[in-house]
């Protein structure tokens, strides 16, 4: 028995079918209905695939309504809130490749400040170390300031300077008193280079036990003018300055040996 299959949508439910049979009679019913053919199948087997249609289009429809229900929060200012997200995470990540790739200062000499109202000129005892630069062989040549090499002990060599012994003394106490010795050669008169500077420093400073001393290369020969003999004097020896915390000299001592009253006066320079 053949039946005619009325048309519905998946929004509609399943279990009852309507639809007006065309060319069907349009007699009214006693409620003033329209007139309408309801088909009824024979197996309710034939309407599986309507009820699958049906619970798919609902679980759709679910699924929409959570996916507004998350997205509430975000859309309720149109596109204010995306924006505003988007710009805070290039302004960080803008910060932190600034912050990481940017030139950085350079550092500072630890300690503190440089003594205000010294009693003496610079380059003079009970003044501070006169203005100029110089290079740190063990620090691959970098530039540093003379007001930087404090608080310690400045060996300036002299020429065939024959103290090896006193060089190690000195470096032994700077140790012992955590201060910080800088071998210097005093190259005035003479045309060397940085590398022969280097060897004449480290045979100097020898192979003793512990850190070494660190290599100073004065170009100008400031350290030298200011404070060793004058250039030309036969064995001028080791002269040694010890400077204060707050970069005051508070000694020079030309040909200097290792007594007593020097080893007191590199006590209190820290």
């Amino acid at each position: 028995m053949g039946k005619k299959r009325a048309l519905w949508t998946p929004a509609e439910s399943p279990e009852v079918r309507c639809g007006v049979r065309p060319g069907g009679d349009h007699e009214p019913d006693d409620y003033g209905l329209p007139p309408v053919d309801v088909v009824v199948p024979d197996d309710a087997r034939e309407l599986a695939g309507d009820v699958t249609a049906y619970h798919r289009e609902r679980k759709r429809e679910r699924r929409r309504t959570r996916l507004r229900r998350l997205l509430r929060p975000a859309t309720r200012f149109g596109l204010a809130v995306p924006v505003i997200t988007l710009a805070l995470l290039v302004a960080i990540v803008s910060g932190t490749l600034l912050t990481m790739l940017g030139s950085r200062s350079a550092p500072r000499p630890a300690g503190p400040l440089l003594n205000p109202s010294p009693t003496a000129r610079p380059g003079e005892v009970g003044g501070l170390l006169p203005r100029g630069n110089v290079a740190v062989v063990n620090d691959g040549r970098r530039a540093r300031a003379l007001a930087d090499l404090r608080p310690g002990i400045i060996a300036v060599a002299g020429p065939g300077c024959r103290c090896r012994a006193v060089v190690a003394e000195l470096a032994t106490r700077a140790r012992e008193n955590r201060l910080t010795l800088w071998l210097v050669a005093d190259t005035r008169g003479r045309t060397v280079s940085h590398v022969q500077v280097r060897d004449e420093l480290r045979a100097l400073a020898g192979d003793g036990p512990g850190e070494p001393p660190h290599f100073v290369e004065d170009n100008s020969g400031l350290l030298a003018r200011t404070y060793a003999p004058a250039e030309g004097t036969r064995d001028a020896g080791l002269t040694a300055v010890l400077v204060r915390a707050d970069g005051t000299v508070t000694e020079v001592r030309p040909a200097a040996r290792l007594d007593a009253e020097l080893t007191e006066k590199i006590k209190v320079l820290r």
